[in-house]
């Protein structure tokens, strides 16, 4: 039986392209949430060009077809704006009975479930309209196209049990032919059965069909940084090979995410020059109350922003001699052109070859923002995604909704992309604590 989905404005303004992601389900967008949407179109914001992509969707269906009569999608199913009259408000309880959106779009939906026998199902992100909508009898779903399961999340690495003599065998010929359900660029752990103790650990070769050694990193460490764990071994493989054009590193604070990342880019940058430049961006989302406006051009406006990425950068200059001169600071690399740092909000457009480009906090944008980012990349050029899904600052995503686990599971199976998430705390038994207790 064919359903009919009612889009709240939110749902539109996350997703544009919503209206075709219901299969031959009939879809319906009440007249008020076409009001609200016009509100949004002059934003320049990502909530404004979506509104305006949701008007260019549905002026093209309207050259197709009469909107309220209904317009039939290439999935099979239909569109139909549906419009609001003044007594609707009556199917509703006294107190949703107030003359406001919400209410209009709840009173639209309630009356199509009178008429309709089929199910009726109203889609949105707001957490209380659902509850409204169940108090009043109306089935609330909220928006889950988008979405990956926190829980389920890829984690780019597994353990392999294998005999011993496959574990001498891989360090013996540099690599261990390897059949099974793997992904390109799976990090792997090859455990000996009876001797845990002995192990191996490489990347998948998707087309090889063999675990390959990781990539060794300097004897004196990528900028002074050496791995600390198993979990780092794999991001710094993954973040040192020119072949892997995306790399998406996922992890709760203190697990050197943005450090790892930043040593491998001014590796890669300064001292091979494979990329011209280290390229760092974060999105703008302030922890807790705003401060407001900051003076200054735009570099003074962009430090207390861009601070903890001066402060990783210091933290791998602070201190070393080499051959009796002290390295450069990040403002000296600045100048040389060496590093750059930009923020996200004039990236659409650009395209930005031979760089070595990473974004921290990418939990915070969304995958439509994600997308035009990656697209961004010229030839030559290698993105690195950072992030914590559990320390998400924009109200608009969550934890399975934000555009940096949708990447991971996206380009999970792609050779060109890596992931590893690293779960094992190093910035100091304090934060270790802190990140599992808190």
């Amino acid at each position: 039986m064919k359903k009919i989905y009612i889009l709240d404005t939110n749902v539109l303004l996350h997703d544009p392209s919503a209206l075709f992601k219901f299969e031959d389900n009939d879809v319906v967008i009440p007249i008020t949430v076409i009001e609200e949407i016009d509100r949004f179109k002059k934003d320049l914001s990502e909530t404004g060009r979506n509104a305006r992509q949701v008007s260019r969707f549905l002026d093209s269906l309207r050259s197709t077809s009469h909107l309220v009569e209904g317009v039939t999608l290439d999935s099979g199913g239909m569109l139909k704006v549906v419009l609001y009259t003044e007594d609707a408000l009556k199917g509703l309880p006294p107190e949703l009975r107030v003359d406001q959106g919400d209410n209009r779009i709840l009173a639209v939906a309630m009356r199509l479930k009178k008429e309709c026998d089929c199910p009726v199902i109203f889609v949105t992100k707001d957490t209380n309209l659902r509850i409204k909508s169940d108090a009043i009898g109306l089935k609330a779903e909220d928006y889950a196209s988008d979405k990956v399961s926190i829980e389920d999340l890829y984690s780019g690495t597994v353990e392999v049990t294998v005999d011993g003599d496959e574990v001498d065998r891989f360090y013996g010929q540099g690599y261990l032919d390897l059949e099974g359900d793997y992904l390109p660029n799976q990090c792997i752990t090859l455990v000996e059965a009876t001797n845990p103790s002995h192990t191996g650990i490489g990347r998948y070769n998707g087309s090889l069909k063999r675990v390959q050694p990781l990539i060794r990193p300097p004897k004196d460490g990528v900028w002074g940084i050496h791995p600390r764990n198993r979990e780092q071994q794999f991001a710094l493989d993954l973040l040192l090979n020119d072949d892997i054009q995306l790399v998406t590193l996922v992890g709760k604070a203190g697990t050197g995410k943005t450090l790892l990342a930043i040593a491998a880019g001014l590796f890669k940058s300064a001292d091979e020059g494979t990329f011209s430049r280290l390229l760092v961006s974060r999105p703008i989302f302030p922890l807790g109350r705003d401060l407001g406006f900051l003076p200054g051009d735009v570099e003074e406006k962009l430090a207390p922003w861009m601070q903890p990425i001066f402060d990783n950068v210091d933290l791998l200059l602070s201190g070393v001699e080499e051959r009796g001169k002290r390295k450069r600071g990040y403002k000296e690399l600045v100048d040389m052109g060496l590093l750059e740092i930009e923020p996200l909000t004039y990236i659409r457009g650009r395209s930005i070859p031979n760089q070595y480009m990473i974004v921290d906090e990418a939990q915070n944008l969304t995958p439509h923002e994600i997308k035009t980012i990656i697209t961004r990349a010229g030839e030559g050029t290698k993105i690195v995604l950072t992030g914590d899904p559990y320390q998400i600052d924009n109200p608009y995503v969550d934890s399975s909704s934000n555009g940096l686990t949708y990447t991971v599971e996206k380009f999970k199976g792609q050779d060109i992309a890596g992931h590893v998430t690293l779960s094992k705390g190093e910035r100091s038994p304090l934060a270790e604590l802190a990140a599992n207790l808190l």
